[in-house]
């Protein structure tokens, strides 16, 4: 039989005390509407939800725009039959935003402010309250769009419970969800730098670059968008594999619209154009 460490079983048993936490904080909400991008964070809360709530008090809200790769959309769709979620796609408007398509670094701030525009409504009429999958991770990154949702009403179950990023894959690894190791997949525009205006073009081009690295085989991938230069980040050790398929991905990624095919030998870093 496998020795189970003292630190394994002592973050096993924290991680299981942070479950009840939140189930309890779940509990006292009574009735919630999910933010559910498919991510692992939003994805385990509605899980835990379902399975604590039931169906009838838990409604999954997907946002559909430019911003959402359609490979998202899907998932979400998928994740919701499979799991049997009480699920809905809304379209949001962002980009109607001029502050938004203008792209400074509060343009998080507005991406939020519209999706709470569209969820509060949802909520209402359910009687219930719009929670977000933010993790105690993400209160130390600049997340202007967390401030937007806390200031329209939302609330931060996770965090409430003390879940960091590492809990939430472990917890969900534990419960058997298949979103424990999804790669992170934050919204297009999060591939455009401050200062460059976002639009459907834009956002459009970014997704078709990075679907090509994703066909053949890359699963964490961000393709930043410098005007008529792709800049590709993936794991370092992936690096060498991006080498090996170089003509492919040149030839992908100028067929979405670019005309320069770059390679950050650095890798991929989560929120790297925040600074």
């Amino acid at each position: 039989m496998r020795r189970v460490s003292r630190g394994t079983l002592d973050e096993v048993m924290a991680v299981d005390t942070k479950l009840q936490a939140l189930q309890a904080e779940l509990l006292e909400l009574d009735r919630i509407v999910v933010a559910f991008s498919g991510g692992a964070d939003s994805a385990f809360v509605a899980a835990v939800a379902h399975q604590t709530l039931g169906r009838a008090r838990v409604h999954a809200v997907t946002a559909v725009s430019p911003s959402l790769a359609g490979l998202e959309h899907d998932d979400c769709a998928a994740l919701a039959r499979e799991w049997d979620l009480r699920w809905s796609a809304v379209e949001t408007d962002e980009l109607a935003r001029a502050a938004y398509r203008v792209n400074d670094t509060d343009r998080c701030f507005h991406c939020k402010a519209e999706l709470m525009d569209v969820l509060a409504p949802i909520a209402a009429a359910e009687d219930a309250i719009v929670v977000l999958g933010v993790n105690v991770d993400d209160l130390g990154d600049h997340r202007p769009g967390q401030r937007a949702a806390e200031l329209a009403g939302a609330i931060f179950p996770l965090v409430a419970a003390g879940f960091t990023k590492s809990d939430v894959r472990s917890a969900s690894r534990a419960l058997g969800l298949r979103t424990w190791d999804k790669p992170a997949a934050a919204c297009l525009a999060s591939r455009v730098p401050y200062g460059t205006e976002v639009t459907v073009a834009v956002l459009s081009r970014v997704e078709r670059a990075e679907a090509v690295l994703r066909d053949l085989g890359f699963a964490q991938v961000r393709v930043r968008h410098y005007g008529d230069a792709a800049r590709i980040e993936v794991d370092v050790e992936d690096l060498p594999r991006v080498v090996a398929a170089r003509a492919a991905i040149i030839a992908g990624v100028r067929g979405a619209g670019y005309r320069y095919v770059t390679l950050d030998l650095e890798g991929f870093r989560s929120g790297n154009l925040n600074g």
